[in-house]
């Protein structure tokens, strides 16, 4: 039969990465949703960039968008598993669907889900406690880079500056990154992680311009620098003309026969 989980815990703590994992074992078709998440005094909740998803339809094409109002829930098989992340800074006071606050029922019924199990880091044992952290201070900052391709070394560059202070004290950061050979990145830091994760995307875009899929950038940290850190990215981004260069001579190549003929 089909089932719908709702997954919630902190910034960093391996929601996603526990999902991807979910899914990759069950037999079935899933489907995924990213709640927005509500701020605390003091907590201020990322923006939803859509990252989680975009790496989650990436690794795994053929999940759902539970979000998509043409889904038609009652029409997928009986081992559809709906799996749905839920930022939140606090565990909540009990376990289980107890513990589920009426408003984010009230936002899953506007979307006809209803939670048939809840599990929350901090709390279920069967979820990692690495990486949960209690935050008493948290500021977010976020960039769409849409349309936007990075000069390889400056990326580099960039993601060892952000994740070491170099704009503030930084705990959490996370990214989908365009190159000019049409890979994408998805970078993945957190503070209480030894470094960064840098996961390629399984699809590639074609040598032909600016490739048209997310990009984006979400921090979160204290005195985090924006203007800062908009600068340097701004000094990172390549050109119409740069990228022209770089994608050139890919294209010949890919037109170059396999053989000669004889």
């Amino acid at each position: 039969m089909s089932e719908t989980w709702l997954i919630s815990g902190p910034p960093g703590c391996g929601k996603t990465t526990w999902i991807l994992n979910t899914m990759r074992a069950h037999n079935g078709t899933c489907g995924y949703l990213r709640l927005a998440g509500h701020s605390m005094e003091g907590l201020e909740q990322a923006r939803n960039a859509g990252i989680d998803q975009a790496w989650l339809q990436d690794q795994i094409p053929q999940v759902r968008d539970l979000s998509d109002p043409h889904l038609d829930l009652d029409c997928q098989s009986e081992d559809f598993l709906a799996l749905i992340e839920q930022p939140r800074f606090r565990p909540a006071k009990q376990s289980g669907l107890a513990g589920v606050e009426p408003d984010v029922l009230n936002q899953l019924e506007t979307l006809n889900l209803q939670p048939d199990r809840a599990l929350m880091f901090g709390i279920d044992p069967e979820l990692t406690t690495q990486d949960t952290l209690e935050f008493g201070k948290l500021e977010s900052w976020s960039l769409s880079l849409h349309d936007c391709v990075w000069d390889p070394n400056s990326l580099s560059s960039f993601w060892f500056e952000l994740v070491n202070g170099a704009y503030g004290d930084v705990y959490r950061a996370k990214a989908l990154m365009n190159l000019p050979d049409g890979r994408a990145f998805f970078c993945n830091w957190i503070v209480s992680q030894q470094g960064s994760q840098f996961l390629p995307l399984q699809a590639v875009a074609p040598p032909t311009g600016r490739p048209k899929r997310a990009s984006e950038l979400v921090v979160q940290g204290k005195a985090l620098d924006g203007i800062g850190i908009q600068s340097t990215i701004d000094d990172c981004l390549l050109s119409d003309a740069v990228l022209e260069m770089h994608q050139a001579p890919l294209r010949d190549r890919q037109q170059e026969p396999n053989h000669l003929p004889g």
